[in-house]
Formats: structure tokens, sequence, C-alpha cells
């Protein structure tokens, strides 16, 4: 059962019509599977283990003997043979677990839960023998007596914990212990835990940490505590001793990782949900606003704030220079587009519970909080003063470190790693480059991550590596990080500003690998929010390289594609692009085949601004290609608000600017690119 929880053992009982060779067959094979396993392979629980399987392969001789004999068995030794069907299935559970890879120290630390189902399993094999009528089934004496040994063993039978493993879980425990109270554990006692469970490699401490990911998700998707506490500072334990005492990593090539693709879907599925609440009331923004010190509150909050009497920033402490709210259209746009992918409206999502914040901002357990910040001095440490070796290992784990926790990115980018990771985007070696970028990636997530990395004028270095990078994959992250940054106002601008920043994007949109185009198209409709850049990439050949994605890719690299051609199209020479790229037909063909709610409102976005910018001729091309009118009813029928009314406005256009004497905003040179491109049909 490949989704079967870890420690849950969920037997199937034999039907009552099942044929006696039939269950005596499914017996002997699950008794071969248990008695296969090897001592060897259990870290833990070896004398519980030891014992389980030497009983059962006494019954496997005993069902063997049976099946070679061939006699009938009388129903009460069925009733029997069922009962013990399930506790073998169950057993055979319980040893997968105690043998799972990654599942190691939490096995461990389940000590007496483990012991407790040992003890069951046996009394539960015991109690099925018990009344197995041997005298009338023809077997060997030798054999009915062994199987009466086995009764009595199971019934007798002490199970307790071994003492090594007692010890063991002492001296783990002893560890949170230090890492909660900010002390560094002692190399020694980190390697005899790991001794006991056969933990001896950089690979087998990461399947650790992502077992206990994994079940860490397990219990936040049923919204209960559980064992979060323990499995957060289990993952603080276990992260530490990935970095600080293995000194290699012998993982699959870094360029595996997925951190440097910003998503896999649309632009709102690169970022996590949670930058998006409010930082006051922990909901979805519905009107994000930004204070004088550039950070983001949700209007209505922050206005209760100033009510109070408060006059310094929430998130920073700040005295505020003024109370000035300027609207994010940044954030707004982005909130709004994952509410159009998810199908959900935005005071739907923003009337969701707090909790999820609070897992993403804080630690699941003290221990797991102290061990992040004790591991990010030690990795910062290794980036200033380590070899070439250890500065590249240590970017790798800061890459893993900040993939997903944004406690992980607030200690890291604390203990002041983003100085050094920057340092390393000029290094010769690529995999040096590429772990840097990649971090720098995941920790410009992180509000104060941004911060950082714009005041420490880390926006050069990037886009040298955006433009230059030794490797596709530090390029394509570079994008991300632009990405990112693009978030805040002020960061459009500068990013702007650099001569070859958006060049290098729009080269990347245009000869990149497919991540890459990702990566670069989002960053773009970032920027693109700052008006001041339209007119760079326009120069820069943005609008052509967006039509040859939307004529050559699918999905959400087509929706982001349209999002920027909608941005740009927004103002006169934006216009004039789209139509020299002979993109109208195509956008329009787009419109009626396209699946996406968040496409089909670009497609309008688009053509809206086109008429109104572009005029009769626009009006007219548009009004003779058959497909447009149904598409845009449709859209008027089952699109969102916002896209309805574009749509309304767009259909109002259509009908009504007809007149011969109507004004054109269009040059002669784009109406006459009008009829070469679209002509009647």
């Amino acid at each position: 059962m490949p989704n079967r929880r870890i420690l849950t053992f969920p037997a199937v009982h034999p039907c009552k019509c099942v044929s006696p060779t039939t269950l005596l067959d499914a017996l002997i094979a699950l008794a071969r599977t248990i008695s296969g396993h090897r001592l060897s392979a259990f870290s833990a629980h070896r004398r519980q283990a030891r014992e389980t399987i030497r009983e059962v392969r006494i019954i496997l001789i005993f069902l063997e003997e049976i099946r070679n004999c061939g006699s009938d068995l009388p129903e009460s030794a069925m009733l029997c043979f069922a009962e013990l069907y399930v506790a073998l299935q169950k057993i055979c559970y319980l040893l997968e677990d105690c043998t799972r890879e990654g599942a190691r120290l939490w096995i461990l630390m389940q000590l007496e839960q483990v012991t407790n189902g040992f003890r069951i399993l046996i009394r539960m094999v015991a109690t099925a023998l018990d009344v197995l009528p041997l005298a009338s089934m023809d077997l060997p004496l030798e054999v009915r007596e062994m199987v009466e040994l086995v009764t009595k063993q199971a019934r007798k039978v002490e199970v307790s914990t071994d003492h090594s493993d007692d010890q063991a879980v002492k001296d783990v425990r002893a560890i949170l212990h230090a890492f909660e109270n900010r002390i560094v554990p002692n190399s020694i006692d980190l390697r005899r835990a790991l001794d006991h469970l056969a933990i001896r490699s950089w690979k087998e401490c990461n399947e650790e940490i992502k077992f206990l990911e994994e079940e860490i998700q397990f219990e936040n998707s049923k919204e209960k505590e559980g064992d979060i506490t323990l499995l957060s500072s289990l993952m603080g334990f276990m992260s530490y001793c990935r970095a600080a005492i293995f000194d290699a990593f012998d993982s699959p090539s870094s360029s595996n990782e997925r951190s440097d693709c910003i998503y896999e879907g649309g632009v709102i599925d690169g970022l996590n949900l949670e930058d998006f609440r409010c930082p006051i009331s922990l909901e979805l923004m519905i009107d994000p606003v930004t204070v004088s010190t550039g950070q983001t509150y949700d209007r209505a909050s922050i206005q209760k704030w100033f009510k109070a009497g408060n006059l310094n920033c929430p998130k920073t402490g700040e005295k505020l220079k003024n109370t000035d709210l300027t609207p994010n259209i940044a954030v707004h746009k982005l909130i709004q587009q994952f509410c159009y992918d998810k199908g959900v409206g935005a005071t739907q999502t923003s009337n969701r519970s707090g909790r999820d914040l609070g897992r993403s901002l804080l630690a699941g357990s003290p221990v797991a909080a102290e061990s992040m910040r004790i591991l990010a001095v030690f990795l910062v440490e290794k980036l200033s003063t380590g070899t070439a070796e250890e500065r590249n290992k240590a970017a790798y784990e800061i890459r893993l470190l900040s993939k997903s926790s944004t406690l992980n990115r607030a200690s890291i980018v604390e203990a002041g790693a983003i100085l050094w990771l920057l340092f390393m985007l000029s290094s010769s070696d690529p995999s040096t480059q590429e772990n840097a970028i990649a971090a720098l990636l995941n920790l410009s997530k992180y509000w104060k991550g941004k911060t950082v990395i714009f005041e420490c004028g880390g926006l050069g270095s990037i886009v040298d590596v955006l433009r230059n990078g030794l490797k596709k994959e530090a390029r394509q992250s570079a994008a991300g990080t632009l990405f990112y940054l693009s978030s805040v106002a002020e960061y459009r601008e500068e990013i702007g500003k650099l001569p070859l920043a958006i060049p290098a994007l729009v080269e990347l949109v245009r000869n990149g690998a497919t991540r890459g185009k990702k990566n670069a198209v989002v960053a773009l409709f970032g920027l693109m929010l700052f008006a001041g850049n339209h007119q760079i990439a326009l120069v820069a050949g943005i609008v052509p390289s967006l039509v040859d994605l939307l004529t050559s890719e699918r999905g959400d690299l087509v929706d982001d594609s349209l999002g920027v051609l909608a941005a740009l199209a927004e103002n006169p020479e934006g216009t004039h692009a789209v139509v020299m790229a002979s993109a109208i037909p195509l956008i329009v063909r787009i419109l009626h085949s396209s699946t996406s709610r968040v496409g089909k409102e670009y497609c309008v976005s688009v053509l809206l601004s086109l008429c109104i910018n572009g005029g009769t001729e626009v009006v007219s091309v548009l009004q003779k290609l058959p497909s447009l009118m149904g598409s845009l009813y449709l859209v008027l029928t089952e699109g969102p608000s916002r896209a309805h009314k574009k749509a309304n406005s767009l259909l109002h256009i259509l009908h009504n600017l007809r007149s011969p004497g109507a004004s054109s905003m269009l040059p002669q040179a784009v109406r006459q690119e009008l009829l070469v491109s679209c002509p009647v049909s």
C-alpha cells in the first residue's frame, strides 16, 4: 500500500469463502517476506525484530509442512489461519516501517509505541495459534511440538525496549535540549547518535530530512498540532547534522533541484501565498498599500493601526515619516491572479485562519528555531572563511534550507549570508555560482532578503549572472531573483535603470530553455508594472519574442506572456508594437481556444487596449474576425467580474465605433500593417 501512513497497519481480513489452499499460500508468502528481513537493516528495535522474525520462521516451517501433507483442514483451523493472516500482515507492515529509508530517527523516537506494537502483534500470533486444533491435523509430531513451543513462548515473552535504543533516545533529547538553550552541540555527541542510526552520509541524512518534511506537511494538512513539535525539532537536529557533520554532499547534481524555477504554474505559483497576508490581520490583503518604510499592509488594518495612535511601522518598528498610503498595484494584481487561478474570491481566501502563516513564519518548536539560528551562523562562517569546497557546500545547504521555510530564510538573512553569496556570484566555478544565485533566489522571497540584496548593491551582480552565467540554471535563477525583487516598486524602477537588465531578460525569453523562459517572462511581468520600463522593453524587442512564445508554448507560459502584452498595450507605443508583430489574429485565436480564465482575461485586455489606442483600423479588423464575437459573449456569461467588464467594454466599442469619420490613432505604416496581417476573411 504505497499511501499507507507510517506505523499504521491496515490489515485485510480474508473473506469467508476463501479456499484453504489460497489462504495457506497467502500465509506462506507473508511468512517468507517477514523471514527475509535481515537484522542488519534495523537501526533500532533489533531485539524485538529478531524475536518476531524467529517465531515467524518457525511458523513458516509449520505452514509449509501442512501444504506438503495436502490434508484437509478443519473449519476451526481455517478460522485460526484467518486471524494469523491478519497478524502477519500487521507484522509485515511494522517491520517495513522499522527499516524504512529516511525514517530511522522517527522510528527511534517512537520507541514506546513501536515496542508496544511488537508486543501486541506477538500476542496476536499466540492467540491465533493457541486455539489451533493440532490434534485433528495430520502433522508430524516434531512439527506439532514446535508450534506448541512457539505458542507458549509468544504468550510468555516480555517485549521491552533495548538498552541501546533507550540510551540513543536520551542522547537525541539531550542534543535537542542543547539547541533549545542556544548551546552548540558537541560533534562527538552528534556522531554517536548518528552512528546508532547508521546514518553515515550526507545523502542518508538528507533522506531523513525529506521524510520529516513530508510528515510535517501531513500534520499541517490535518490542521492539527499532533507531532509537529517533535517533528520540527528532529528536522532542526537533522538539518544541522547534514551541514555540520558531513563534509561533502553525495546527492544528485544540484542542477536537478527545482529551486531555480520560481514556478510550475502561473505567475502567482512562484510566490508563497503567505507573502500576501497582511502582517497585522494575518489575512490575505484585499487592498494592499505601502507605507513610507516600504512595507505593505492591508489598507483597513494599517488605518486601524494609525487610529490607535501608532506612528511606527508594525513590521520594522521604524518611525514613519508620514502616514501616506500608496496603493501597491503589483501585489494587488498578483493576489487577484491567484484568486482567478484557484477559482476563489479574495474575501473567501482572506477568511482563512492565520494558522498557516504561523507555521510559515514561526518554528514548529523552540528547538527548530534555535537550531536554525545556530546553523545559519555556522554556514555564514563557512561562506566567509572556508575553503572553496566548503563555501560551495555552504551555499548549497543554504539553497536547500531556504527553499520552503520562511523561518529558515529569516535566520539565514539575519546571520549575514547575502553579502557573501553576492561575492560568490563572480566565482569561476559553475557549481559555486549556480548554488549562490539559487540561494539568493530563495532568500529574495523574504521581505528583508529583498532589502539586503538591494542595499548591498546586488542588482548589478545578479544581472551579470543573468547575462553571462556559467550555466543555464544560474541564468534562470538570476531571472527568478529579479522577479521577486520587482515586487517592490522602488526596485522595479532601479532594475530598469540598469542598461542591460531588461534586454538580458528579453534575450532569455528568446533563446532560453523552457524554465528560463518562464522565469524571464514573470520577471518582465513584474518590471512592466512600472510604466517607465515599457520603452526599454519595446526597444529590446520584447513583443516579437512574446508573440513567438504564444505560437510555440502552451499553458501558463502563454498566460503570463499575454499578461506582459496586456501591460505593454496600455500605451500607444505598445499597441504599435503588438500590431506590427501581427499578433491580433493570434490573440483572438487564443481567446477562442483557451480554457484558462486568466488567459482569456489577458486576451480581452490586450484587444481592448488595442482598440482604445489604435482606433478604427484595429476595430475594423477585429469586426472581421468571425470567432471574436462568440468568444466575447462567452466571457460575458462565464468570466469573472473584471473580465466581464472588459469584454462588455470591448463589445461596446466594436458595436459603436463604426463611423467612417471616426479618428484613427495609428500612423499610416501601422494601418497598412493591419491590412496585410489581418485580411478580410
